[in-house]
């Protein structure tokens, strides 16, 4: 495989897709079952801690770079039909389904949370709204996750179909 600023893009799409479904992933099998054994007060706590620290340049590098190079690559990849198509597929796939879930729907329930004055509701209270609020975050992550990975496979078919039209 020749060595040129299409071949690094596409690579570095795939390792940044890969690098946002395995995020995804490892939340899904390490955090989640781990705030399931704390008190609603404890997973509050720490909910609006996750949240308001995971905004960082690291993550948006990840998160934002993974949809920005699957645009790029997918243009790049035009003329190489299997490639565009996988990598179209990943990038609507990740735009959708990760993008799209996060911004519409983990995101509201971030910012409903972090309004939430913790401190000033009774136990009965912050039982309530962690139910509600927990049940509809995991679901949504649990969708955002599945369509990560989905879009990394695709990313990861194309590179095999770009190096089959070289």
């Amino acid at each position: 495989m020749e060595i040129s600023i299409q071949t690094i893009t596409l690579f570095t799409a795939v390792i940044l897709t890969g690098l946002s479904a395995g995020f995804f992933y490892s939340w899904s099998v390490s955090v989640i079952p781990g705030t399931r054994k704390v008190s609603a007060l404890t997973y509050l706590q720490t909910m609006q801690s996750i949240n308001r620290t995971i905004l960082n340049p690291a993550f948006f590098l990840i998160f934002f770079g993974s949809l920005v190079l699957l645009a790029i690559s997918t243009v790049q990849q035009y003329q190489t039909v299997f490639s565009f198509w996988f990598l179209f597929s990943a990038g609507l796939t990740y735009l959708i389904g990760t993008f799209g879930v996060t911004a519409f729907g983990n995101v509201p329930l971030n910012n409903k949370l972090d309004a939430l004055n913790i401190n000033s509701l009774n136990s009965g209270q912050l039982s309530v709204f962690r139910h509600s609020y927990e049940i509809k975050w995991n679901r949504l992550h649990l969708v955002r996750t599945a369509f990560a990975v989905l879009s990394f496979l695709f990313s990861l078919l194309a590179i095999f179909s770009h190096s089959q039209s070289l």
